[in-house]
């Protein structure tokens, strides 16, 4: 199961690094591409707001 950014999301972009996969777009809140997320969680595991769930 895909994981996906929720409105806490403060654009920090402490996730983006993080993914071994690239699919952690920047905006005005990052987005994650459900489809190439393999579920690793290291996004989430980084988030300073826990705005990162599994969908």
């Amino acid at each position: 199961m895909a994981h996906v950014i929720d409105d806490n999301c403060i654009a920090c972009g402490t996730c983006q690094p993080e993914c071994p996969v690239d699919c952690i777009s920047e905006g005005d809140i990052y987005t994650i591409d459900g489809e190439a997320c393999i579920d690793c969680g290291n996004c989430a595991a980084v988030c300073p707001t826990n705005a990162i769930k599994q969908a």
